[in-house]
C-alpha cells in the first residue's frame, strides 16, 4: 500500500501559510479548522511545517502566550517528507523514528497533501481487517473432503 492510496481516501484539502504570518494567525487557523498541523509555504516551495508540538513550545518559551512571533522562528524548518509512491510501511518506519505525527507528501515540489501518523495507523488497521475478513472467509469455504482429510490426519488415521 503507498501514500497514493491514503490521499485518494482523505481527499486534498490543504492548510497553508506563510513564514512572515504571525504564529497567532497560525493558532488561530488551527483551532478553527480542528486540524493539527499547516504546511508553511514560500513562492511555491516547501520550507516547514507547523504542529502543535511547535506551537505549544512557543507559547511556554514565552511565558504562556502567544507572543508576536512569526511563524518562521517556530515551524520546523526541515520536515519530513514523501512522495505519493512511499510504501506506507517505509512512512510508518520514518515517523516513528523521527516522533512526527505529520508529513507532507511532495511530487517533485508539488505538494500534494499531508498525511498524519492517525491516516498511516488507520490504512493499516483497515488492511488488516480486510485481511483478517479474507482469512475467515476462506477458512468458513473450505472444502469438504479437504476438511475432512485434515481431521482424519490429525488424529492419525
Amino acid at each position: 500500500m503507498k501514500v497514493s492510496d491514503i490521499l485518494r481516501v482523505k481527499g486534498n484539502t490543504l492548510y497553508t501559510l506563510t513564514p512572515e504570518e504571525p504564529l497567532s494567525t497560525a493558532v488561530t487557523v488551527m483551532a478553527e479548522k480542528d486540524i493539527g498541523s499547516l504546511v508553511v509555504m514560500d513562492r511555491g516551495d516547501l520550507v516547514g511545517m507547523l504542529t502543535f508540538r511547535e506551537v505549544l513550545t512557543a507559547i511556554v518559551s514565552n511565558g504562556g502566550q502567544v507572543g508576536d512571533s512569526q511563524v518562521r522562528s517556530v515551524m520546523d524548518k526541515a520536515p519530513l517528507t514523501c512522495t505519493p509512491e512511499t510504501e506506507i510501511d517505509e512512512v510508518r518506519r520514518m515517523m516513528l523514528g523521527r516522533h512526527a505525527r505529520y508529513m507532507p507528501v511532495l511530487e517533485g515540489r508539488t505538494l500534494m497533501g499531508v498525511i498524519s501518523f492517525y491516516d498511516v495507523a488507520k490504512t493499516v488497521v483497515d488492511a488488516q481487517d480486510f485481511e483478517n475478513r479474507m482469512l475467515k472467509a476462506y477458512i468458513r469455504d473450505w472444502p469438504a473432503e479437504d476438511n475432512q482429510a485434515a481431521t482424519e490426519e490429525a488424529k492419525g488415521g
